[in-house]
């Protein structure tokens, strides 16, 4: 999306990746991690195992700033590895809150990472701070570490699955211990977790782009509420929670997988084209070129170019060599922050009616700065189509997005919405929209199938920590709290 200069985007989740049984598992990681970066810039680490003992290495920044060096790979000896990319959805961005999380446990050492949200996260370090727990973090992973640590069950995966029964929310989980690497899934499904093999050896992370970076087989995705655990006996299967439906989070369809991973079976990026394809269908519009507000925006402009007939054009370059940490230093020049990472292409888009297609709207006010841009390069007309329908409720499974009161669609109608950010007309694509992109024939309201609570307000877990026992009750709530 854009340059986060007002909180105006969806933050990255985060990406996970872990392989066992393999000389070279530590740069596999890196080269893994490397290809999950979208998922997550703020930080990065890897935890090692050698056969006797673990070594861990976290920085903040990005993979290739720390982990392309061939003298921090040979600290990290071993045959298994796990690392992890960060942004943070709960806990600051310091070095103590970087994952894998690491603790020495009766059994041995124990790592984790994990891509999500607990829910009901801050109960849990309640209870456990009030029980004696001294905590190394303020991110609610950490919790998995004092839960498999108080556990009581005899064998290590059955204290790690007492753990599970007490989290909330949502979660891909990976450990590594000194003799297993083990992964799961929330029992809805709602955060993504795959199974790759490389050279004999298995490999657990977030999605199929970084099996593609090394060569690696994709063997198929751990299922909701599954645990599956890898030692030197192979691969074993374990199913702790009672079946249900799963439900995966939609934004991952929409925004936050790259576009070259398959998720469910489907290209990311043929998903998204379909998207744009839905989206002309029904918001069509007469106009003289079709956007991108890149890098998200483009493959639901080419499928809208290629549905309505419009021809498709770059009429925004994107800078790609802007680091999220750019320092604004007075309100004037933040003002033009917008063009550090985006520019006009006056050629593509001056005296033209443009449509300018984008993934999503959450505050607003960097649509407003694009559009101007858009008039000030020239153009005689300028319309926005968004691919996702319109976010009214805040998310709390791993996406960062703001309060509700901050989000524009809550509080605004459609119409004052393009009154704000002042283009000719605007247009979202319907929540059954999203489903038929997907390839269902709309959304089941009796059995939804995604997670799709940001458009709906339909959460499907407990919210423990909002203060809310119930999923149903949480429309109710948020209502009441403006």
């Amino acid at each position: 999306m854009m340059l986060d200069l007002d909180g105006d985007t969806l933050r990255e989740e985060c990406g996970v990746f872990g392989i066992y049984g393999h000389a070279d598992a530590a740069a596999l990681t890196a080269l893994g991690l490397h290809a999950l970066q979208h998922r997550g810039q703020e930080a990065a680490g890897i935890v090692a195992f050698d056969g006797e003992r673990f070594q861990s290495e976290r920085r903040l920044g990005l993979v290739g700033d720390h982990f392309s060096s061939s003298k921090t790979i040979e600290r990290l000896k071993g045959n298994s590895a796990l690392g992890h990319v960060r942004y943070s959805t709960t806990g600051e961005t310091i070095i103590r809150n970087i994952q894998p999380m690491f603790a020495e446990l009766a059994s041995g050492g124990f790592a984790v990472a994990h891509n999500g949200n607990f829910t009901n996260g801050l109960a849990l370090r309640r209870e456990l701070i009030a029980g004696g727990a001294i905590c190394q973090s303020t991110s609610d992973s950490e919790a998995v570490l004092h839960l498999v640590a108080r556990s009581q069950k005899a064998r290590f995966i059955e204290r790690f699955i007492d753990a599970l029964r007490a989290l909330e929310g949502a979660y891909a989980l990976v450990a590594l211990t000194n003799k297993k690497l083990i992964g799961v899934r929330d029992p809805l499904g709602i955060r993504p977790l795959i199974i790759g093999e490389f050279q004999g050896s298995y490999i657990l992370c977030s999605e199929t782009c970084a099996l593609d970076i090394i060569g690696a087989r994709f063997v198929r995705e751990v299922e909701n509420g599954e645990v599956v655990v890898i030692s030197e006996d192979g691969l074993e299967s374990l199913r702790p929670f009672p079946k249900q439906p799963a439900r995966p989070c939609i934004f991952e369809y929409i925004y936050f997988s790259r576009p070259d991973s398959i998720l469910g079976g489907r290209s990311v990026y043929e998903v998204r084209k379909q998207m744009g394809r839905q989206l002309a269908r029904e918001f069509p519009c007469d106009a003289d070129v079709i956007v991108p507000i890149p890098d998200s925006g483009v493959p639901a402009a080419l499928g809208y170019s290629q549905e309505t007939g419009i021809p498709f054009e770059l009429g925004i370059i994107r800078n790609h060599y802007v680091g999220r940490t750019f320092i604004e230093p007075t309100q004037s020049i933040r003002s033009l922050g917008v063009k550090l990472k985006h520019n006009a292409n006056r050629a593509a888009i001056s005296g033209k009616r443009i449509v300018l297609v984008d993934d999503s709207i959450v505050r607003g006010t960097t649509s407003v700065k694009i559009v101007r841009m858009m008039y000030e390069a020239g153009a005689r007309e300028v319309h926005m189509r968004i691919s996702s329908p319109p976010i009214k409720h805040p998310d709390f499974y791993g996406i960062d997005t703001p309060e509700q009161k901050s989000l524009l669609a809550a509080n605004h109608t459609i119409e004052e919405m393009r009154d704000f950010i002042g283009v000719a007309s605007l247009g979202f694509i319907s929540v059954d929209g999203i489903y038929k992109a997907v390839g269902y024939e709309g959304r089941d309201a009796h059995r939804p199938q995604f997670t799709d609570h940001c458009f709906t307000g339909d959460y499907p877990t407990p919210l423990t920590d909002q203060g809310v026992d119930r999923p149903a009750r949480q429309l109710s709530l948020l209502a009441e709290a403006g």
